[in-house]
């Protein structure tokens, strides 16, 4: 600020000892015309003097004073600004670099299979020693279907199925708290479930069980008129395919 302000107060002496000048020159020229030319002479040689002594006394590339006081009027310096580093991290209350925090992967249930896959040859003829144990698979059945309804949220699970089980092999509550009616028919590849069998199913299923959702669940699979009756009366049908796909978690259970 002082050099500044020198350098104005030296440039408003120069302007006033200048006017001064040409004021006493004037009225010289105006007393004795033939002074001019000597007069003219002296205040050139006066000017260019005292501009090549402020030159030697500057070093040369700097600016002077009067310089230096515009370029920061029209020109402000500007502070460096430092571009964040590739380890630069937001800094805490305690001045600690902040660590980013990842939310921690939500892992889906993974479904534990019920069914175990049953060999084709398993499904050949039964002879008379053998009625015992299909039975018994066939009431197995029954039991894995139940299973896989409570694996799926289903509550009040129960076997039912039997003598005058009048079509329900399984009841339960759905996890939306409807009513769940199964009939399970454990079936050979080559023994498909008829119109006849879903007929009986639909006859006692809502008049009798009440159900608000009837299902009916097989080995094996549907002829074609039994899924028209099927589909008119509401009942949902999954055969062999559909159930390995809602045994291995990758199909959603038949109530939704």
């Amino acid at each position: 600020m002082r050099t500044t302000a020198g350098g104005f107060g030296a440039v408003a002496l120069l302007i006033c000892g200048a006017g001064l000048m040409v004021r006493i020159a004037w009225e010289g020229v105006l007393r004795h015309p033939a002074a001019v030319v000597p007069a003219a002479a002296l205040i050139a040689a006066g000017v260019l003097l005292g501009y090549r002594r402020r030159t030697r006394l500057r070093p040369r590339g700097r600016p002077g004073p009067l310089s230096e006081a515009v370029q920061e009027l029209f020109d402000p310096p500007q502070e460096p600004v430092s571009s964040p580093g590739p380890d630069s991290r937001p800094l805490d209350d305690d001045g600690m670099a902040r660590t980013a925090v990842l939310p921690e992967p939500v892992l889906e249930p993974v479904l534990e299979p019920v069914l175990e896959p049953v060999p084709e040859q398993e499904w050949e003829p039964a002879g008379p020693e053998e009625e015992a144990q299909e039975a018994l698979d066939a009431d197995g059945f029954e039991d894995a279907i139940a299973a896989l309804c409570e694996r799926d949220g289903c509550v009040d699970v129960q076997v039912v199925g039997g003598a005058g089980d009048l079509g329900a092999d399984v009841l339960a509550t759905a996890p939306d708290g409807r009513r769940l009616v199964v009939q399970c028919k454990y079936y050979g590849p080559d023994n498909k479930v008829g119109s006849q069998d879903l007929q009986r199913f639909g006859g006692t299923c809502y008049a009798v069980h009440e159900a608000e959702i009837a299902v009916c669940v097989t080995t094996s699979a549907y002829t074609t008129p039994a899924l028209d009756y099927a589909e008119q009366c509401a009942i949902v049908c999954v055969d062999g395919e559909a159930l390995a796909a809602w045994n291995d978690g990758t199909a959603p259970p038949p109530w939704c």
